[in-house]
């Protein structure tokens, strides 16, 4: 009888052995898969879309010779975008006081050149490449608007001349205006930077 109870004492501790072993195996486990992922988190890069300075985000552009934006026309050549007046490289337009036009049928060239720079711009975004600036601190650019060269718009279309004195890039564009006597080719005007230096006599 005595042999029995030890034979049954022996199982019950193998088998509280055998469930000991099963737990603690089971605690090894959970402890091992919270050190791999504690050191997976530290490992990782931290993603976020505000630094951690308290800085503003960059911007998309880098650039710092990028400027775009909403723009305010100051004269067909002559731009304002954010409080930074633009002037476009390698054109020449009539100022805003410039007249065109015979004695007796003059008209407002250089405010209608304008005119028509604002309604081709309309509310878009105006992007500018700054290439310096002038003896005015204007910054010289190329721009663009919804990928078209501004330039070639206003030289082709009559608005404005290539500036030959710095730019010979939009003479192509100016020679088809004048072929097809647009804009300020339709009539008689004096040549912006003839205007400027007090020319007044209309010449072709």
């Amino acid at each position: 009888m005595a042999t029995k109870v030890v034979v049954h004492s022996t199982f019950k501790r193998l088998f509280q052995v055998i469930g000991f072993a099963i737990v603690l195996a089971a605690a090894l486990t959970g402890l091992k898969k919270i050190a791999n992922r504690d050191s997976a988190e530290s490992q990782a890069p931290v993603l976020t879309s505000e630094r951690t300075d308290g800085a503003a985000a960059s911007p998309t552009s880098t650039d710092a010779n990028l400027i775009f934006g909403t723009s305010s026309v100051l004269d067909a050549d002559t731009l304002e975008i954010h409080g930074t007046r633009i002037r476009l490289e390698g054109v020449d337009a009539p100022e805003s006081s410039q007249r065109c036009g015979t004695l007796g049928q003059e008209w407002a060239c250089g405010q209608h050149a304008a005119l028509a720079l604002s309604d081709w711009i309309g509310d878009k975004t105006v992007s500018c490449e700054v290439n310096g600036s002038d003896r005015y601190q204007r910054k010289l650019a190329r721009c663009t608007v919804d990928g078209q060269d501004m330039q070639v718009w206003l030289v082709s279309n009559g608005w404005a001349m290539a500036y030959r004195a710095y730019s010979t890039d939009y003479v192509a564009a100016e020679e088809v205006a004048q072929a097809a006597k647009l804009g300020l080719w339709r009539g008689e005007f004096v040549m912006p930077w003839n205007w400027r230096k007090g020319e007044r006599a209309v010449v072709p």
